[in-house]
C-alpha cells in the first residue's frame, strides 16, 4: 500500500532492523523523504501487518528509468512473499507512468539482495561504470 502520511520513525526501523544503513542527516533525512515522498506517492510502498509495518521499497523515477530503491523487510516476515509483493507494485507503479526500464542498485557483498533480484528477473549484465560526486559525505 502507499505510504500515507508520514511513518518516518516506523520505516527507519524497518531499514535498521532490516540491516540498512540509515543516513538521517543525509538522503535520509525527514526532509529528504517527504520531498520525494510527495514526488511520487503511488512508488513509496509499505507492507503492514496487524497494523505493523513489516517492509518497505521506494520507487522513482526521472522519466526515462526507473529505479528500485531502500527495499527493507523485517527479518521474521523474509520469505513469506512481503519483498515480492512489494517489487511487483513498485515495478508496476513505475511502468504505470510509461516507462520502460526499472533498475535496482545493490551494494558489492549484499549476495541476498542480489540473489532476490535475480529471482525476480533483474538482469546484470548490464555494461555501465557508476560515478558520483558528493558534496557531503552523509549522503
Amino acid at each position: 500500500m502507499p505510504i500515507a502520511g508520514i511513518d518516518y520513525d516506523e520505516i527507519a526501523k524497518v531499514w535498521r532492523e532490516a540491516g540498512l544503513s540509515v543516513r538521517r542527516s543525509g538522503r535520509d533525512a525527514r526532509p529528504a523523504f517527504v520531498q520525494q515522498l510527495s514526488h511520487f506517492p503511488d512508488q513509496y510502498l509499505k507492507a503492514v501487518t496487524y497494523g505493523r509495518i513489516v517492509g518497505v521499497v521506494f520507487g522513482t523515477h526521472d522519466w526515462r528509468k526507473g529505479w528500485i530503491n531502500r527495499l527493507g523487510v523485517l527479518p521474521e516476515y523474509r520469505r513469506r512473499g512481503v519483498g515480492t509483493a512489494l517489487v511487483l507494485a513498485c515495478d508496476k507503479a513505475i511502468r504505470g507512468h510509461g516507462i520502460g526500464i526499472v533498475s535496482a542498485l545493490i551494494d558489492e557483498g549484499n549476495h541476498a539482495s542480489a540473489a532476490f533480484f535475480e529471482k525476480m528477473g533483474y538482469l546484470t549484465d548490464v555494461p555501465v561504470m557508476y560515478y558520483r560526486k558528493l558534496d557531503r559525505s552523509d549522503i
